[in-house]
């Protein structure tokens, strides 16, 4: 096939339908391969079910993309954002064994968290995107999402000192993959730290196989016992994240556009991408899956094949909804030694608060003015602190309401922003390259 030189903007150098099947099947498989490592780490971290989460992350994509019209090539994977949300309410058991009894009121608060979501896309189809992002600018969502990462540093090295030397080669691994690896290497570091790592972990003999021997070939991948429950203290919990986790899926829709060369959050809209990735994240949460969110691996790939047809996404889509219906997948996953999960966390919960530095400095928030410095110290010091102490806890009439860390950050930043004089943030919803 004969290729053209092309520009950012212009057509894709292939054209995907005259690519044949194959062809076709095997960058959706790519685009599968992209998102796995991370997808899975979700659910490995907070004791969901492996495969749920595929089953979800495959069936709220193609759900994404029916409410774009089919316009935007973006995967959703499991968010990393809620790992903070999940942690406060329904925290492993001995490091490893999952809270079955509060991972379905970890569930009830991401449901909710979706529907916020769901919530901001009819205020922007209203107002008009500019006058609802000015209660949302970056230095309250950069603080917030900084605070995510701080926040779960303490489990990552309590992963790590189950096993530091597995924790340290998949550190590594990572780290020479995503500096100097080429092609697919440097697209899917997670992966190969986890594959490497673990190679290392069956020669040192330290991987599990007892599940595996038990675990079905094929079986449905939604269970009863999974699905949300709701209560008041996990709702008020997580439900804040989402105000960062919205400023996130912002972010990735703007990548994504200065990547093909189109905007957006134009067309087919903003309020059209937050309803897709909010009914996604409730809809997954509803049947015991965690959060989902655009992915910023598979718009990595977009960038080296330059081809941006959506039809690739919703390929590794349903690959990933195949894959969600073999147990021995899932228990093959789960017998990864929580130290390399540490040690992926460790890295992983650096990189987003390092993607809230970024929300800040991309923005340029002005720190040489005292009301930014303000809200941002109150935010920091408020996600720390209350998280070391487990929060806040009140009454309600007969319910125990208890606010993390964060949802109280959160709470605080909005309404300083809100009441402090000198808020003069105004959205750019026409650059789909500044971020």
């Amino acid at each position: 096939m004969k290729e053209k030189t092309m520009k950012i903007g212009e057509e894709p150098i292939f054209d995907v339908k005259k690519l044949g099947v194959s062809r076709i099947l095997i960058l959706g498989l790519q685009h599968a391969f992209a998102m796995f490592g991370a997808t899975v780490l979700v659910p490995l971290i907070t004791g969901l079910s492996v495969s749920t989460t595929l089953f979800m992350a495959g069936a709220g994509t193609l759900l994404f993309h029916l409410i774009t019209k089919g316009k935007v090539p973006a995967f959703l994977g499991s968010s990393f954002a809620f790992l903070g949300g999940y942690a406060a309410v329904a925290p492993l058991i001995d490091d490893k064994l999952p809270n079955t009894e509060m991972l379905p009121y970890a569930c009830g608060g991401v449901f909710m968290a979706g529907l916020v979501y769901v919530v901001l896309s009819a205020f922007i189809k209203l107002f008009g995107v500019k006058k609802v992002m000015r209660f949302f600018p970056p230095v309250v969502t950069g603080p917030i999402i900084i605070s995510i990462g701080l926040i779960l540093a303490p489990t990552a090295i309590a992963s790590c000192q189950k096993n530091w030397p597995l924790a340290i080669i998949a550190l590594v691994v990572i780290i020479i993959c995503n500096i100097w690896g080429k092609g697919m290497v440097k697209i899917v570091p997670i992966m190969l730290g986890i594959l490497i790592s673990y190679l290392a972990a069956l020669l040192m003999r330290q991987v599990d196989f007892t599940s595996l021997k038990s675990a079905d070939f094929i079986a449905l991948p939604l269970h009863m016992n999974q699905f949300a429950k709701f209560d008041i203290s996990a709702i008020i919990t997580i439900v804040p994240i989402a105000l960062a986790t919205m400023m996130e899926h912002i972010g990735d829709i703007s990548a994504i556009g200065a990547t093909t060369g189109k905007n957006y959050i134009e067309k087919p809209g903003l309020h059209r991408t937050l309803l897709g990735d909010g009914l996604a994240t409730s809809i997954s949460a509803l049947f015991g899956g965690p959060a989902n969110t655009t992915y910023g691996e598979n718009t990595g790939v977009l960038a080296l094949t330059k081809v941006y047809d959506p039809l690739v996404m919703q390929i590794a889509a349903v690959f990933a909804i195949l894959l969600s219906f073999s147990p021995v997948v899932s228990e093959l996953i789960r017998s990864i030694p929580t130290a390399i999960i540490g040690g992926v966390s460790l890295i992983l919960y650096g990189m987003i608060s390092a993607v809230g530095i970024r929300n800040i400095v991309d923005n340029k928030v002005d720190y040489t003015n005292s009301r930014n410095l303000i809200i941002s110290a109150v935010i920091l010091v408020c996600a720390l602190g209350f998280s070391q102490v487990g929060g806040i806890s009140f009454q309600v009439f007969d319910v125990t309401i208890t606010l993390s860390g964060l949802a109280i950050a959160a709470l605080s930043g909005i309404i300083l922003n809100a009441i402090l004089p000198g808020n003069d943030y105004v959205f750019q919803s026409a650059e789909t390259n500044q971020l």
